[in-house]
């Protein structure tokens, strides 16, 4: 799609896990071949994932350091020096950089040793929860100070303005999804009667880090109503993370162990079986000391599979989930509200019906990934 050569600074890229880089690996592929560099981190998997790679991928060891102040500095060093190598080197016509901090400092020493114009990601946590006064204004400062801003959602949108960033700057771009890989129809039989699932058996899934911002702990706290109300209801949770323990425990506190299962990391051809195997998506997100959603792309995952979705009203999930059109979104910190959210989706089945074709419309006419790659093929011109 793009002639000119990019230099992509991103710490987060597959076949690191998460969301941020999914988005980042599915755009750049789009955007063009070997003229795009791509410079992250090396992580296990990597030399597999880029042997075929259409880009120019440039792999770091990134390892933070305990006697280093701050200890990220020896990620800086290493990524201006590789940025500064590829920006001597290659006929590069823009950077982009995949946050603020390490990665958008970096882009900006370059970008005016260069002269090239720098595009940084914002994805909304960061503004929320930075609140080191110093890590904050240089926060503030490499955002006011980039060419373009790209926005995950409405929320991190006002965010940026409320730092001072020149609403001209700011260009609100969604995440995407892979609309050929994530699809409705795909075989998930064994994976339910892997979880022990009968023919009425009901499936609520959760996919992401287990944080406590996610909202997991509070479906599994809705479990005993729901099961009391006489649904046949079984939760699944897909990643791993901090709360795996304590997420474990509540389990078993509340006596509903046998009917959630805890799957970790599923393969890539496993997790869009996931979501069709589910009926109804849920992650019932709520905001955490400033902590909160930015966007949500396992929402659009879920409705390019067909599925309505619970989400919470913290943070931009409203972006990716239209509240009474494509999913519900209520209060993650009040249990209420989410089983009865449930109970809603389960027993009224026009509603359901309708949200998940609105979910699936929606998927392929707003957050394909070619629609993405377009909108930020534009910034590239």
């Amino acid at each position: 799609m793009n002639n000119k050569g990019l230099l992509v600074i991103t710490e987060l890229f597959l076949p690191t896990k998460g969301g941020t880089a999914v988005w980042f690996d599915e755009v750049y592929r789009r955007l063009g071949g070997k003229e795009i560099h791509i410079v992250t981190a090396r992580v296990p998997g990597s030399e597999d994932h880029d042997r075929n790679h259409p880009n120019s991928v440039h792999r770091l060891n990134m390892r933070r350091h305990w006697w280093l102040r701050p200890e990220s500095l020896g990620m800086y060093a290493k990524f201006l020096f590789a940025s500064f190598r590829i920006l001597a080197r290659k006929p590069i016509a823009a950077i982009h950089a995949g946050r603020v901090l390490p990665e958008g400092l970096v882009g900006w020493v370059g970008a005016r040793i260069f002269r090239k114009p720098l595009v940084i990601y914002a994805h909304g946590e960061e503004i929320t929860t930075w609140r080191q006064p110093a890590k904050f204004r240089v926060m503030a400062f490499t955002y006011r100070h980039a060419d373009k801003v790209i926005a995950n959602s409405g929320f991190t949108q006002e965010e940026l303005l409320k730092i001072g960033v020149s609403p001209e700057k700011i260009e609100l771009i969604y995440p995407g999804v892979d609309v050929e890989r994530f699809r409705p129809g795909l075989p998930c039989l064994d994976l339910k009667q892997k979880l022990g699932l009968g023919a009425g058996d009901k499936l609520l899934l959760s996919v992401g880090r287990l944080s406590r911002r996610k909202g997991f702990d509070s479906v599994i706290y809705a479990l005993p109503e729901l099961i009391n109300s006489g649904l046949n209801v079984h939760y699944a949770l897909i990643g791993v993370g901090e709360d795996w323990d304590y997420l474990q425990a509540l389990a078993r506190q509340l006596q509903v162990k046998g009917r959630v299962h805890f799957l970790g990391h599923v393969s890539s051809e496993d997790l869009p079986r996931w979501y069709n195997a589910c009926d109804i998506f849920v992650m019932p997100n709520r905001e955490i000391k400033g902590d909160t959603e930015g966007f949500g792309m396992v929402f659009i995952e879920a409705a390019a599979c067909g599925k309505a979705s619970i989400a919470g009203k913290a943070g931009g999930t409203g972006a990716a989930v239209i509240d009474g059109r494509t999913g519900l979104r209520i209060d993650g910190s009040k249990t209420g509200e989410i089983s009865n959210a449930i109970k809603c989706l389960f027993t009224d089945h026009q509603l359901i019906a309708s949200l998940e074709e609105a979910a699936l419309q929606r998927a392929h006419s707003e957050f394909s990934w070619q629609n993405v790659a377009a909108k930020t093929l534009n910034l590239c011109q």
